[in-house]
Formats: C-alpha cells, sequence, structure tokens
C-alpha cells in the first residue's frame, strides 16, 4: 500500500496493544523481512500478551522469488523470523499460499517444529474455496486464513460451517477491501508508487467506489462508520476467530478497534447479502 513511515508504524502497534490488541499476522515476504522486524521491535517486552502469526513459502533469500515448501526451507526460514521478530517461539506459524496438495514431509516437519516448541499452531494462507475444503478435509492444520469483506462472500459461505465442524480457527484478511471499505475514495485515486493497487484498471476501481457508495446508501451512513461497519459484518460470523484489518498510523488502531463496541445492524444484513461481489468465485 506504498511507502510506511517506520516511527508511525510503531507508535501504531504500541498503541494497538495498549487498546487490548493481542494478536499480530504478519509474513516474512512482507518488505523482505522489514515487517517482522518492526513488529519484533513493537512488541519487545511485551511477547507474552500477545499471539504473533507469521509466514512462510515464497523464497526471496536465493535469487528471484519463487515458493518454496520444503522442510529444509520451512526450517530456515523459520529461524530467520525468530531473529527477526526477537522471539523463541512462534504462536502461529502459516504457510503462505500453498499449492493445492503438498507432500506428508511438509506436514510431518511442521509437527516437528511444534514438538520442538519453536511454533504452537500451524496453519495455510489461502485464496480458493478448493484450496481450504482440501485443507479441511486433509484434518492437518489448526487455522485458514482467507479474504472475507462485504462484496466478497462466498469464500466465507463455502468455507465457514466445515471450519467450524472441523474446530479450525478462522481469520480473515482484506476485510477492507484494500482499503475501499474505508469509504475514503469517492473518485478514481491514483496510488503512490509501490502500491500494488496501480496495478488495477480505472474501470475496477470505478465499480468499488461505486459499490461502496451503494452500501453507504444501504446503510444510511457517512464515511466515519463505514470501516466500523465493514468490520462489524465480518463479526457477524460465529466461524471468525480473528479479523486483521491493517492500519499504518494510531488513529486507523483505533477506528479499527472501535468496531467492537457495537454490532452490525441487522436489519441491513438481509440486504447487503445481495451485494454484487468483486471477488470471482474460484
Amino acid at each position: 500500500y506504498g511507502p510506511i513511515d517506520d516511527r508511525e508504524a510503531l507508535k501504531a502497534v504500541a498503541r494497538a496493544v495498549e487498546l487490548g490488541c493481542n494478536f499480530f499476522d504478519t509474513a516474512d515476504i512482507y518488505g523482505h523481512g522489514h515487517s517482522e522486524k518492526l513488529l519484533g521491535t513493537a512488541l519487545r517486552g511485551k511477547r507474552q500478551g500477545v499471539y504473533i502469526a507469521t509466514k512462510a513459502g515464497w523464497d526471496f533469500y536465493h535469487g528471484p522469488v519463487r515458493q518454496n515448501f520444503t522442510p529444509a526451507y520451512l526450517r530456515f526460514a523459520l529461524e530467520k523470523s525468530l531473529k527477526r521478530l526477537k522471539t523463541d517461539y512462534i504462536d502461529l506459524y502459516q504457510l503462505h499460499n500453498p499449492p493445492g496438495s503438498l507432500p506428508d514431509e511438509v506436514y510431518e516437519t511442521l509437527e516437528e517444529l511444534k514438538a520442538e516448541g519453536k511454533i504452537r499452531f500451524y496453519g495455510l494462507s489461502i485464496h480458493t474455496v478448493d484450496e481450504g475444503l482440501s485443507a479441511i478435509r486433509q484434518g492437518r492444520v489448526d487455522t485458514l486464513q482467507f479474504v472475507y469483506h462485504l462484496f466478497c462472500r462466498h469464500i466465507g459461505e463455502a468455507l465457514f460451517p466445515a471450519a467450524q465442524a472441523h474446530q479450525i480457527g478462522v481469520i480473515v484478511r482484506e476485510p477492507l477491501a484494500n482499503g475501499f471499505l474505508t469509504g475514503k475514495y469517492r473518485e478514481v485515486p491514483r496510488f503512490p508508487p509501490g502500491d500494488f493497487r496501480r496495478s488495477w484498471s480505472r474501470q475496477e476501481i470505478a465499480e468499488r467506489i461505486a459499490g461502496v457508495k451503494v452500501l453507504r446508501e444501504l446503510l444510511g451512513e457517512e464515511e466515519e462508520s463505514l470501516t466500523r461497519r465493514a468490520l462489524q459484518f465480518v463479526l457477524t460470523q460465529p466461524a471468525v476467530s480473528v479479523v486483521i484489518p491493517g492500519a499504518k498510523t494510531r488513529v486507523q488502531v483505533e477506528e479499527n478497534l472501535s468496531a467492537g463496541q457495537e454490532c452490525f445492524p441487522a436489519t441491513v444484513l438481509p440486504l447487503v447479502q445481495k451485494l454484487p461481489e468483486w471477488c470471482k468465485p474460484v
């Protein structure tokens, strides 16, 4: 999402902890380790009160970035993450967008890392319904992480019942739809260098802005509360264990965490279920 001020990011994490946030999700590939370093610095002295989740599987150490889920690489990557995060264990170690099928030795390695006390739980960060259902059927993982928000509902609707039935924790990412559900975009913006949304077409962005306008009309509310409503929508799902909105600043942290103060309006819930989806079923 473009450049981030490290000092402001550290203050944002500190504010989150102060307000009671105890779950932080990152990945080694984010900033090629920089995100983990910042989080490790921000949580120094606070480790016992928080849960740290990170991810591995995108090898950026050995030439061009590529996927790598070999047991040797996962051990190597974990040691690097532990060092950057300034901890001797990871609460949740997630495979970052792995292929649909993984050899048994991958899961055997994760179980070994559990037994060694280097990780407490492991899960998958996925993209599709089929990936999620396959993981649930295998019965190996503790958690699944996937996209779910007001304009991308089909993945959750397909996976929530099965995850609950098999007691698999659900982590929802991108609950604010890459920033569009904050309501701050009323015209097609010019995203800064380094922001992956620059690759989206003008039509895609315009469709998202138009969709949010319809949502705002349904809710009968202004931009100030849209972020909270978007997060509350995700939290209406009993299967959701954790929702992980991003935040660059203390103000954004405060707004995100204020979502828990009330519930999504029940009268609007059937209406938003009819909103067109931005993400296509795969």
